[in-house]
C-alpha cells in the first residue's frame, strides 16, 4: 500500500515539475502565435482603406496564411525529429515574427498577399510540433487537459490583443507612421526574442532533462517508452499512405469545423462589431468579451474529459455547440445577442481542442504521430482557413450580411458531428485498433 501512494506521489510530482516548467513558456510562444496570425483582423480596420482591400480581396489575403501553412506544415514536423524541438520551434519563432513585423511594410494588396504567404510558411508546424512535443513528456492520462491548457492561448491572444491592438492603432501619425504600421511592428518583434530563449530554455527529451531529479526522470522516462511501446504495436502507417486513409482525412474534416470557427471570427468578427456602430476601441474592448469566456472554460471542458476518460463526446458536443451558435447568430440582430452567440460558437470552438487532440494522439502509430498530427492540422486549416476564410469574404461581398456568412459553417459543422461519430464508434470496437481498422 505505502508503495502504491509513493508511485502516485512520484507521478504527481513529475508530471506537475514537467507542467510548470514546459508549458507556460509554450503558451507564452502560442499566444504570440495567434496574436501575429491574427491582429490582421484588428488591423483591417484601418489598413483595408489604406491599401484599397474590398471584402472579398481581404479574404483572400487572410487565407493565404493558411495555404502556405498547409504546404509546409508536414515537412516542418518532421524537420522537428530531426533537428529536435529547441533548435526547430527557435527557427520556426524567429522568421514568423521578423515576417510578421515586416507587414507593416506592405504597399498594396499583391504585397500584402505575398507577405502572408511567407507568414504561413515561417510558423507552418508550429502547433503540431508542439502536440508532437507534448507526446514526448506528458503521460496520455493528462493529456487532454494539458493540450487545453497549452492552446487556452488561442483565444487568449486575442482577449489581451483586441485591446491591445485597438490601443496601437490609436498610434497613428506617430512618427509619420499608420496605427496599423505600429500594430504589426510591435506585436511582431517579441515573438523574434521568444525565439532566442527557446534554444537555452527547452529541453528536448526527458533523458536530457537535468531540471528533474533522478526518480523523476527515470519515472518519466519509463512511463514514456512504455506509451510509445504501444502506440508502435499499432498499425505503422508509411508517409504516402497516411493521407489516403479515411481515418485520418475524416479527423481533419473533423478538425477543419473547429478550426473554421476560431478562424474566420478571428479574422471578421472585428468588422463584425464594428458595424454595429463602435468605435475602434469599443470594437476592441468587445472583441475580447468571447475569447475571455472561451479561455476559461476550455480548461474546464479539458479536465473533465481526462477525470472522465470519455473523448468521444467531449468532442462532438462542442462542435454542435458551433452549429447551433451560428444559425442562432442569423435570428437576432441586437449587439447583446450577438456577442453572446458568437460566445457560444467560440466556446465550442476551443473547447473542442483538448479532448480532441488528445484523442489523436491516442490514435496514432508511434512513427506516424509527426506527419498524422501535422496532415490532421495542416488540412483542418487549409479548409478552417484557406478555403472558409476566402467563403465568409465571397458571401460578404455578395450580401452585404456578416452574419449571412456564418452559415457555410454550420454545414460543415454538421459533417463533422456525422464523421466524429462514425470514426469513433468503430474505434471503440477494439480498444487502440483504430488506425488497423481503418485500414482494413
Amino acid at each position: 500500500m505505502e508503495t502504491i501512494i509513493d508511485d502516485k506521489q512520484l507521478e504527481r510530482a513529475t508530471v506537475r515539475r514537467v507542467t510548470w516548467r514546459l508549458l507556460p513558456f509554450l503558451m507564452l510562444c502560442y499566444l504570440f502565435a495567434f496574436i501575429d496570425r491574427g491582429n490582421i483582423g484588428m488591423a483591417a480596420l484601418q489598413m483595408n482603406h489604406d491599401i484599397g482591400l474590398s471584402p472579398r480581396m481581404f479574404g483572400f489575403a487572410s487565407s493565404l496564411f493558411f495555404i502556405a501553412y498547409f504546404i509546409f506544415e508536414v515537412p516542418s514536423n518532421l524537420a522537428l525529429q530531426k533537428f529536435g524541438a529547441r533548435k526547430w520551434l527557435a527557427r520556426i519563432m524567429i522568421t514568423w515574427g521578423l515576417v510578421s513585423a515586416s507587414t507593416a511594410l506592405v504597399q498594396g494588396p499583391n504585397s500584402l498577399y505575398v507577405v502572408r504567404f511567407i507568414l504561413g510558411a515561417a510558423e507552418a508546424g508550429f502547433f503540431p510540433g508542439v502536440v508532437l512535443y507534448l507526446s514526448y513528456w506528458i503521460p496520455s492520462a493528462y493529456r487532454a487537459r494539458i493540450v487545453a491548457l497549452f492552446m487556452v492561448a488561442i483565444p487568449a491572444a486575442s482577449f489581451v490583443a483586441s485591446p491591445v491592438s485597438a490601443l496601437l492603432l490609436q498610434m497613428d501619425g506617430t512618427a509619420g507612421l499608420r496605427g496599423w504600421h505600429w500594430l504589426f511592428m510591435l506585436e511582431g518583434l517579441p515573438t523574434v526574442l521568444l525565439g532566442g530563449v527557446c534554444l537555452f530554455f527547452l529541453t528536448d527529451r526527458p533523458a536530457q532533462a537535468t531540471w528533474l531529479d533522478a526518480r523523476q526522470r527515470e519515472w518519466l522516462i519509463a512511463t514514456m517508452d512504455k506509451e510509445a511501446a504501444s502506440r508502435a504495436a499499432k498499425v505503422h502507417i508509411p508517409l504516402w499512405k497516411l493521407f489516403s486513409t479515411p481515418h485520418v482525412l475524416g479527423m481533419a474534416l473533423v478538425c477543419s469545423c473547429a478550426s473554421a470557427a476560431g478562424t474566420v471570427l478571428n479574422v471578421w468578427q472585428p468588422q463584425l462589431l464594428k458595424s454595429f456602430g463602435l468605435s475602434v476601441m469599443q470594437t476592441g474592448l468587445v472583441n475580447s468579451i468571447p475569447y475571455l469566456i472561451a479561455s476559461v472554460l476550455m480548461v474546464w471542458w479539458g479536465r473533465h474529459s481526462d477525470r472522465s476518460g470519455e473523448r468521444r463526446w467531449h468532442t462532438a458536443i462542442p462542435l454542435m455547440l458551433i452549429g447551433g451558435g451560428l444559425v442562432l447568430a442569423n435570428l437576432f440582430h441586437s449587439l447583446a445577442l450577438v456577442v453572446l452567440l458568437l460566445t457560444l460558437v467560440l466556446i465550442g470552438a476551443y473547447s473542442f481542442k483538448g479532448p480532441f487532440w488528445a484523442m489523436a494522439t491516442g490514435w496514432l502509430a508511434t512513427g506516424s504521430a509527426a506527419a498524422g498530427l501535422a496532415g490532421i492540422n495542416a488540412v483542418s486549416n487549409l479548409i478552417g482557413g484557406g478555403l472558409m476564410v476566402n467563403v465568409y469574404g465571397w458571401v460578404k461581398e455578395s450580401t452585404g450580411s456578416y452574419a449571412l456568412a456564418l452559415l457555410p459553417l454550420v454545414g460543415l459543422s454538421v459533417v463533422s458531428v456525422i464523421i466524429l461519430l462514425v470514426l469513433s464508434r468503430k474505434s471503440r470496437v477494439v480498444p487502440g485498433g483504430a488506425v488497423k481498422q481503418a485500414l482494413n
